[in-house]
């Protein structure tokens, strides 16, 4: 049961501080309202996580990967949080297309992974 903690623990670091590393790059490259930094990473998990459960992986992997890394690196709080802040500016038509590309596009992703994983 420790190794599979352990397991969750590093992969959720390691997955962090890509997400973090994505954050920085993105931000000091586009000056822009749209949260593109956290879209990318959400869509870019989807697709992963997606891929990883339809994957023959083994469940310390699974742990790993699945559970850990994708766990630390996509941001579904951080999505929420931006929503909200585009909300309270009143910046309703990047809110919109926010929330709507997010879910269209996660979705679409997810599919893509799971399909290329079988």
């Amino acid at each position: 049961m420790f190794i599979n903690f352990m397991l969750v623990g590093f992969g959720a670091g390691l997955g962090a501080m890509l997400r973090y590393g994505i954050s920085v790059f993105v931000k000091s490259k586009w000056k822009t309202n749209f949260p593109y930094a956290t879209f990318f990473i959400n869509v870019t998990g989807s697709f992963l996580l997606g891929f990883l459960v339809s994957s023959a992986l083994g469940p310390d992997w699974q742990l790993f990967l699945g559970t850990g890394f994708m766990g630390g690196y996509t941001t579904f709080s951080t999505f929420k949080v931006e929503s909200m802040e585009l909300k309270w500016k009143t910046n309703y038509r990047v809110l919109f297309s926010y929330l709507g590309c997010t879910y269209v596009f996660g979705l679409a992703a997810a599919f893509v992974g799971i399909m290329m994983g079988v």
